[in-house]
């Protein structure tokens, strides 16, 4: 996959006032599937929040949980990894080995101290455009309860210096 991951993953952090606030939220989508799905949900007029960044991946299997730690590290409040349903890959094992990445990644972030729910997979298929409204909408509530994102984010982006928190 290339992608320039500094400028695409790039969230603005200073419109994270608390009174304010409203969840930024990153969904890597597949091509073949859960974008198709966000499409038929758009075509169909199916409301849902629009607090997602989506990204469009040609398979969830290539989403590098690296590329979803440097979401959270460029602010995001949360991250989507939606990819075809078990058995519909248009790869054939693509989305297995997204959620075999996916689970150790789950289990990273909670070393790290991230709280559950801000990294999140699903799958939708493209004939599941009201589905994917409803994973958006969850995942929304989910994140919006959680709160703006505080681990991992990087200090100079919140405040001007230089490092990380962890």
């Amino acid at each position: 996959m290339n992608m320039n991951t500094d400028t695409d993953v790039n969230m603005d952090t200073n419109t994270n006032q608390d009174s304010e606030w409203e969840p930024k939220i990153v969904a890597f989508l597949c091509n073949w599937c859960s974008y198709a799905g966000a499409d038929l949900a758009g075509t169909s007029r199916i409301q849902y929040p629009p607090n997602i960044r989506v990204i469009r991946v040609p398979c969830s299997g290539r989403v590098d949980p690296l590329l979803i730690l440097k979401c959270l590290q460029r602010g995001a409040d949360g991250v989507l990894v939606s990819g075809c349903h078990p058995g519909d890959c248009h790869y054939i094992a693509g989305n297995y080995l997204a959620r075999r990445k996916f689970a150790m990644l789950k289990r990273l972030i909670e070393y790290f101290g991230v709280e559950e729910g801000r990294v999140q997979f699903s799958w939708v298929s493209a004939a599941e455009g009201e589905k994917f409204a409803d994973v958006i909408k969850t995942v929304t509530r989910r994140v919006r309860e959680l709160g703006p994102a505080r681990k991992l984010v990087k200090v100079r982006e919140m405040q001007g210096g230089a490092g990380a928190v962890l």
